[in-house]
């Protein structure tokens, strides 16, 4: 089939018969069913997806039927697939369906049924080419968004409204299923976003379609542009959330000049350790952390786990840097995004840091790396920094400041090959950071008899 027998969608019109259109999916509905009103008794199946094939044209797609044939066809490609059809093209009726689809540039919509339509992959390679870069290119202004911090400030002003927001991916929840009061099943899934402004807003998902295509995206790697995302105050959490509907198309690594820049930004926080550190207020409290493991227990749960863990580890420090220059001991960060700075400087080098038009201000703390090892294996290059390396130490970062070499490297050896009692979270690795990483959280020499208590607790367990 060769690409110039397709109808742009731009030159769609009701009077043609049988058009054959190509286009990319960029959005898709969950089925749903209604009582057929000419047979009592009988339901209808529907969905809808929207399909571009130009970088300013799109349309959206709604499919009927019986349950075996929708469900079908709808399990039969996802966003991001190149998809035919040869469908009925109708005029837009605003009070009806078009409420609840996006919003498009077309007068048309189209309309697929068993008996007249067919929906299949396209196996055109050329028209392919064509219409996958699309996929990356938002249905809105690329500059028509707001960001985390714009949301936040506006606070319950915004409560209500369709908006877009572009923001990077911080986490993915597990999906929660449920039974309605009436039967039917359901599912929601919470996302956690990020900007330069704003290290943490939740993002909620309902529909199935939306949960699969956030779940393929990579955390802290991946940035989102949202178009006509519902913004409403949580109660519950007393903050703003983004919700999904069935008007939201959501871009993936969007191809324009602000996602890259926020993907960079995004790149640098997650390598810099800054977003780690900005989730301390969702951490748990140490306290809580009851679960004890040896190292290779610790390495062994990241490999499974894609998510961050909290634990306890008696094991020896074996490596602690504190006679090292004091510039590898203590760094100062930007305040506001957390990158490193030269101590002297006056202004953040981030491009992104959303206090570049504020009076700078940094931060001064220890930012060491530390190794502990036992029994089981090592593991390498944990962060420790201000305040729980002040607690750990017993010293301020002034006080250190002034200690000679020769205190400095008797702090060292009193921690250094001594079993300690450490409270760490654990971070799996990412496609963009291969290494796991631990943030200790609390480290205090360990006492032997409770060190002896859950050595042999975990021998039992092995």
């Amino acid at each position: 089939m060769a690409a110039h027998t397709f109808i742009a969608i731009s030159e769609l019109h009701p009077n043609f018969s049988h058009p054959k259109v190509a286009g990319i999916v960029i959005g898709k509905s969950d089925v749903k069913s209604f009582p057929d009103r000419k047979n009592i008794g009988v339901d209808r199946f529907t969905f809808s997806f929207t399909v571009k094939d130009s970088p300013d044209f799109f349309i959206n797609v709604t499919a009927w039927g019986n349950d075996g044939y929708i469900n079908l066809l709808s399990g039969s490609f996802s966003v991001g697939d190149c998809v035919i059809e040869n469908p009925l093209v109708a005029t837009k009726d605003p009070e009806k369906g078009e409420r609840f689809c996006p919003t498009t540039p077309s007068l048309y919509r189209l309309l697929v049924t068993e008996a007249h339509s067919q929906v299949y992959l396209c196996a055109d390679i050329d028209t392919m080419d064509r219409l996958l870069p699309l996929i990356h290119l938002p249905v809105k202004d690329s500059r028509d968004f707001y960001s985390l911090g714009d949301i936040v400030a506006n606070g319950q002003k915004l409560d209500g409204t369709v908006i877009n927001v572009l923001a990077a991916v911080k986490s993915i929840g597990e999906p929660k299923q449920f039974t309605t009061s009436d039967r039917r099943k359901g599912q929601r899934m919470e996302v956690k976003l990020f900007d330069d402004s704003v290290s943490s807003f939740p993002l909620v998902c309902w529909d199935r379609e939306a949960i699969q295509l956030v779940q393929t995206v990579i955390p802290k790697e991946t940035v989102l542009f949202i178009a006509d995302v519902k913004i409403s105050f949580d109660s519950f959490r007393n903050s703003m959330a983004a919700t999904v509907n069935s008007k939201t198309i959501i871009t993936v690594n969007p191809d324009t000049r602000e996602a890259s820049l926020l993907f960079s930004y995004a790149k640098e926080a997650s390598e810099s350790g800054a977003l780690d550190q900005d989730e301390k207020p969702e951490d748990v409290t140490v306290d809580s952390i009851t679960d004890v493991y040896t190292v290779t227990q610790l390495k062994e749960k990241a490999q499974e786990n894609p998510e961050a863990f909290f634990g306890i580890t008696y094991s020896f420090i074996s490596k602690l840097d504190l006679d090292s220059s004091v510039s590898k001991v203590i760094r100062t960060r930007c305040s506001r995004c957390k990158l490193q700075v030269m101590e002297d400087t006056q202004s953040c080098p981030n491009q992104l840091c959303p206090g570049r038009d504020q009076a700078f201000s940094a931060s001064t703390g220890f930012d060491l790396l530390v190794d502990f090892t036992d029994h089981t294996g090592t593991l390498h290059g944990c962060a420790l920094r201000s305040p729980m390396a002040e607690q750990a130490l017993g010293c301020t970062v002034d006080e250190f400041s002034t200690l000679t070499d020769d205190q400095r490297t008797a702090m060292k050896w009193k921690f250094l090959l001594e079993r300690c009692k450490i409270y760490v979270k654990i971070l799996p690795a990412t496609k963009m950071r291969t290494w796991i990483r631990g943030v200790i959280l609390a480290c205090t020499l360990a006492d032997p008899g409770e060190v002896k208590q859950h050595m042999s607790a975990l021998l039992q367990r092995l």
